[in-house]
């Protein structure tokens, strides 16, 4: 065994442990060939195997526990520090506030199971003010499933595993380049795919002083909130129409023939410039997004709705 498999034998539990809390810390670090790789010397002997599943499932929780202080203290808020440093921040916050409303806090369980949800799920608990004992069980509960499931993936194909292994070591230190590089090749494709989807989603957007200023003249302005029925406790723009059941197609009777302005919450406003193409498919032809979505009118100072009162399932 090479000196670069001996460093990775040595110092496994570090790694497993900082590979786990950077993932869950919302880093673009994938953490399951760690977790696989444990389960693997686990079964061959080389690592103890309670005290890897222990160390990996602290790690976890350490990180998801930071995300979902933030949430609870910071409120919506929380969702344009996440949009500014996620690479994918069009869809996870979208699928997580649909699947909490469909499963409540038992989300939690499989959140990490599923790409785009792992991250978010615990700021979102938070957000949803879920107790912070109720959090810290179901989070464990998720975290044991979910290193379980590939750690014992690593035990049991050990030896197929093992071998991949001796070719990994001929490379000498050019695995660690090898692991670096694709990392940064990652890290680097899930950029570019974030910059594309930004470029095909390019609308013209209308800024919040520019809607307000149109509202206060009484102009025919037809106001669409794409939020999930959660965030409505936040408020909502005044006269803002929800599309039924999620089905933004059945505003468009109500809508063809006048200007649509569309807003959500992450200040990238993904969500909108998909729903505004979506509407433009379907003959509406003016319409837009809201620059910065509902967090920068509210910053604004702008006047909102009273907030709507949604009973939570989460106790």
């Amino acid at each position: 065994m090479n000196e670069t498999v001996e460093f990775l034998l040595r110092h496994g539990y570090t790694l497993l442990f900082a590979f786990v809390l950077a993932e869950q810390s919302g880093l673009p670090i994938p953490s399951t060939p760690m977790l696989l790789a444990a389960g693997a010397l686990a079964g061959l002997g080389r690592m103890n195997l309670p005290f890897v599943w222990s160390l990996a499932v602290a790690a976890s929780l350490a990180g998801d526990s930071l995300w979902f202080v933030l949430g609870r203290l910071k409120g919506f808020s929380i969702l344009n520090l996440f949009c500014r440093i996620s690479l994918e921040p069009d869809t996870c916050v979208q699928k997580t506030q649909l699947t909490y409303g469909k499963h409540g806090v038992n989300w939690l369980l499989y959140a990490k199971f599923v790409p785009g949800l792992s991250t978010i799920a615990p700021p979102m608990a938070g957000m949803f003010k879920v107790s912070p004992w109720m959090f810290l069980a179901m989070d464990t509960a998720g975290s044991i499933l979910w290193s379980g499931t590939f750690i014992a993936l690593g035990w049991w194909f050990r030896d197929q595993l093992e071998v991949v292994a001796l070719y990994l070591g001929r490379l000498g230190s050019g695995l660690i380049v090898l692991l670096v590089g694709c990392i940064v090749l990652y890290i680097a494709f899930k950029y570019i795919q974030r910059r594309r989807v930004y470029r095909d989603l390019h609308i013209a957007r209308i800024t919040p002083q520019e809607l307000k200023g149109r509202m206060d003249k009484g102009e025919d302005v037809i106001v669409v909130d794409l939020r999930s029925e959660f965030e409505w406790q936040e408020g909502r723009i005044p006269g803002s129409l929800a599309p039924v059941d999620d089905n933004l197609e059945s505003l468009i009777p109500t809508i063809t023939q006048s200007e649509v302005v569309l807003y959500c919450s992450c200040p990238n406003e993904v969500s909108s410039a998909r729903a505004a193409l979506r509407l433009k498919h379907h003959g509406v032809k003016r319409v837009r997004p809201l620059e910065g979505g509902f967090p920068v009118w509210k910053d604004l100072g702008f006047p909102i709705e009273q907030p709507v009162v949604v009973p939570l399932n989460n106790k």
